[in-house]
This record gives C-alpha cells, sequence and structure tokens, in this order.
C-alpha cells in the first residue's frame, strides 16, 4: 500500500505517544476529535481553512442516519440500482470454525500490491502461511485485462514451480479488492475500476473466469479457482478464524470499504434470501461509493472537491476519498499550498517539491502526528523531504494541526459507518476485523475509532477492535477452505 511508516516511528508511538493521547482526552476544546488542545501558535486563517474537516457530533449523527437508508436501499431488491451503498452479497454464508484443515492458495489483488500465498491449516492454532509479492507494473494497470490476468497466471506459475506445487490439485481463493456484483462465490462481475485502474475488457466480466483462462492458457498447473472475495470479507474471515464474534471486516488503507454479517432474509438481492437453510450472509457494502448523489456535501470541503477533479474516478468514491491513505496527504498539501500563497505559512516561500501532486505522502501524516507535543524531530524530518527548510515553531504547529483536522475527520467518519453497520445489525457484542495501513500505522486512529464509536452507540453495546492478521491471505484461503468443507458435504 502507499501508506507506510517508519518502524522506529511506529514503536514510539505505542510506548509514548498513546498514554500522552488518552491523557489529553478530557481537554475541552480540540482540535475536531484528535483530542489535542487548540494550539495558540496556529493563526486565525488557518483555523479557517480546515473548519471544514472539523465534524461535530450533530454532523457525525446525521451522517449515520444517512449512511443507515443508503444501506437499506442498497439490501432492497426494489431499490438496489440506485442505491450507492450497493450492499453486494457476498455468497460466503459459511464463518470458519477453527476446524478446516489443509493446503489453499490465495492470490491478492488489491491495488498496488499483487501476492501469491499457499496457507497450511494445520490446526486452530497453528497455520503456516508461505507468500510471495511480485512487483505489479504500472503499465498493466491501464492496459488490457488479457495482459492483466496473464501477468497474474505466471506470478502463480511462479510461485507453485518454486514450492513444488505444480502437480498438486489445490483450490485457490482470489481477493480481489474492487466493486464486484457476485452472482456465485466462483462468479464475480466488475462493476467499475478504483485505485488508478482502468483494463480494457473487464468491466462488466466475470473475473474469476478471465483469472482461471489464464491459468489454463499455461497448461502447467492444476488449480481451481473456487472463491473471489472482497479484501473486506477476507479480513471478516481471517479475524473470525480466531475470534468467533467477529462480525464486520474493515479496510482502511489505499482504499476503505467494509463487510458484515447481515441475515440472509434481508439479502433481498441474494436469489435464495427466502428459501436458503443457512441463516446468514456477508454483505460486501463498498461504502466507498456513499455519498456520491450528494448526501455527504455537508461534510465535504474544497479541497476534497479539488482532489476529486484530478482523479480518474471524479464524482465516484466520496466516502473513501474523505477516509482513505490515497487521499489524505493530498487534502494536506492542497490545504498547505493554499496557505503558503495566501502568506500564511512559510512566509509565503513555497518549494518545488511541495507544488508536485501527491508529493506529500500520507506516511507524512503519521510521522507529523507521532511527534510530542511541542517536539518536532519527525516534522523537521518530513519538511526535509519536502524542500522547505528554516521554518519557525508556528509553521510547525500549523502542519501538525493541519494533518490532525483531515485524520481525525478520516476517523470519525470510518467511527460513523462502523456504528450504522452495528446498529443495523441490532447487536450488543461484536468484534471488528481491521486492517489497511492508516488503521495499523497512524498514532491515534485506534483511539479515535474508539472514541467516537463510544459516543455514537447506544449505552451497553460492547466491541472490540481487531488487527486482522493478512486478511487478504489467509483470509482467501479460508473462504476456500469453507466453499470446498461445504461442497463436501453435500
Amino acid at each position: 500500500e502507499i501508506y507506510l511508516m517508519r518502524k522506529s516511528t511506529r514503536l514510539l508511538t505505542h510506548s509514548l505517544f498513546g498514554p500522552v493521547f488518552k491523557i489529553l482526552f478530557h481537554n475541552k476544546t480540540v482540535c475536531g476529535g484528535c483530542n489535542r488542545k487548540m494550539p495558540s501558535l496556529v493563526n486565525t486563517e488557518i483555523e479557517a481553512a480546515v473548519k471544514g474537516f472539523l465534524i461535530d457530533q450533530e454532523k457525525m449523527t446525521e451522517v449515520v442516519e444517512r449512511m443507515t437508508k443508503e444501506i437499506k436501499m442498497g439490501l432492497a431488491k426494489d431499490t438496489h440500482a440506485r442505491a450507492v451503498i450497493k450492499c453486494f452479497v457476498s455468497h460466503v454464508q459459511d464463518l470458519p470454525t477453527g476446524k478446516e484443515r489443509g493446503k489453499y492458495l490465495a492470490l491478492d489483488l488489491g491495488g498496488s500490491n499483487f501476492r501469491v500465498l499457499l496457507v497450511n491449516l494445520i490446526s486452530n492454532s497453528d497455520v503456516e502461511t508461505m507468500s510471495k509479492g511480485y512487483n505489479f507494473p504500472q503499465t498493466l494497470m491501464s492496459g488490457s485485462g488479457k495482459a492483466l490476468f496473464d501477468f497474474l497466471a505466471e506470478c502463480l506459475s511462479e510461485f507453485c514451480h518454486s514450492h513444488g506445487l505444480e502437480n498438486e490439485s489445490l483450490a485457490l481463493g482470489f481477493t480481489f479488492s474492487f466493486p464486484l456484483q457476485q452472482q456465485g462465490l466462483s462468479k464475480g462481475i466488475l462493476v467499475a475500476w478504483t485505485k488508478g485502474f482502468s483494463c480494457e475488457g473487464v468491466v462488466g466480466k466475470n473475473v474469476v473466469s478471465l483469472l482461471q483462462e489464464a491459468i489454463d492458457r499455461r497448461g502447467d498447473l492444476k488449480i481451481n479457482t473456487v472463491a473471489i472475495l472482497n479484501d473486506t470479507v477476507g479480513t471478516l474471515m481471517s479475524c473470525a478464524f480466531y475470534h468467533p464474534n467477529c462480525r464486520i471486516g474493515l479496510i482502511v488503507g489505499t482504499g476503505s470499504n467494509a463487510c458484515y454479517v447481515e441475515k440472509t432474509v434481508n439479502a433481498e438481492c441474494f436469489e435464495g434470501y427466502q428459501t436458503s437453510p443457512k441463516p446468514s450472509m456477508i454483505i460486501n457494502c463498498e461504502w466507498g461509493a456513499f455519498g456520491d448523489n450528494g448526501v455527504l456535501e455537508f461534510v465535504r470541503t474544497s479541497y476534497d472537491k479539488a482532489v476529486d477533479k484530478v482523479t480518474p474516478n471524479p464524482g465516484k468514491q466520496t466516502f473513501e476519498k474523505c477516509i482513505s491513505g490515497m487521499y489524505m496527504g493530498e487534502l494536506v498539501r492542497l490545504v498547505i499550498t493554499d496557505m503558503i500563497a495566501k502568506g500564511f505559512m512559510f512566509h509565503g516561500i513555497i518549494s518545488e517539491k511541495i507544488q508536485e501532486r501527491w508529493s506529500f505522502k500520507t506516511a507524512y501524516i503519521s510521522d507529523v502526528e507521532s511527534d510530542a507535543p511541542g517536539e518536532y524531530r519527525n516534522c523537521n524530518k518530513v519538511l526535509s523531504e519536502l524542500g522547505i527548510l528554516g521554518c519557525q515553531e508556528p509553521d510547525k504547529e500549523a502542519l501538525r494541526y493541519i494533518c490532525e483536522a483531515v485524520s481525525s475527520r478520516s476517523a470519525k467518519l470510518c467511527a460513523c459507518g462502523l456504528v450504522t453497520i452495528i446498529n443495523k445489525m441490532n447487536i450488543n457484542e461484536v468484534a471488528i476485523g481491521i486492517d489497511g495501513s492508516v488503521y495499523r500505522f497512524h498514532p491515534k486512529y485506534h483511539d479515535m475509532l474508539q472514541y467516537h464509536m463510544k459516543k455514537l452507540l447506544k449505552p451497553g453495546v460492547k466491541f472490540e477492535l481487531v488487527v486482522s492478521e493478512d486478511g487478504s491471505g489467509r483470509g482467501a484461503a479460508l473462504v476456500a477452505a469453507t466453499a470446498v468443507q461445504a461442497k463436501s458435504k453435500l
């Protein structure tokens, strides 16, 4: 993923800055939920510039109400076509029992990363995983669909031959982290490319067939693609293997999405929703599109709209563009360049680097916010990398203030989404499996999520936020395992 963080910084956040963050929860004047006193060094012009990112409790409640309506529309057959949160049926109805055994392959295409994995389920506590990441040529992201899937099959072949698996008959789970309309566990129709992809001849096609055809063209493997899934479903499955009460999967990384366990009778777009003997169905929300119909305009800023215009999919994935790592850094950069141009930061002196689109990495937000109050070691490194030297303390405080405004809005909106899902399920206790580099590496994201979820949820509702270990890999293997196990019982 694009959102990486220095290991040394991450260690510091857990040992020192986490406690500092908790101590400051009780300050009355905070930066939009990031729980730090309004820095007196930040001038009013900068406060005004980021004011749109500071969502209060009333707006958060409104987000929950609007999202609830959209999810209900996505689930219902009569309104599904015009819903922006599509609530696609995953066709995954069996959660892991912890008794799954055997070797399974997994492919993980999640955006900028591609991996092949072999997962050996030895026991409920012993899982062996071998994996290899492959360099993904940038040209494949906008080339032909055939070239894309031939590359995936080639990598799969190289992996299997290097591990002596070429003569073994293996089931494969395919994590394909793009909007899919699933018509079966092994039939997923690509609705639209996201994350910078635009390969021809794939939208509207069954992605499993395209992969299997590419594998079969090679003729050197005995592999059957038995399941396709979104990375959120993999995240849920991977977490559920160890936490039986896990019912939600969340990704907050390059992109953002969530899935949850719904009652089958409520999944009206599933053909057998009234007759299925299985009570549950995992629903892939595709919540990134929330707001594409204009219902989120009250939490968007002029900077959001500027970022949207230069993306490959303007007007689409509105919620995701307010939350995820692909866009957070660029939002901060636009605020900074705006303030420099108006003479409110860095004495109006702008560097060549900061003028480049996407040059402010989302990882920089973590670095800046990892500094203790009044300290600027990581901030200085970020500014140096951007070619901005000789800054005064007010400029550094302003930078931190801008980063906190953007990251806190992300966490607040994510909290709204999770609360919406928990309310929809009407349960009092749940584990939430989470993956993605924003959640993993931002020093305060976990705490902000917990804090705002507690404020929004009904009293007595208990939840646990759990890092899902390799959901896109192990989760895909577990979906394949449950699929094979279910088929063997027929």
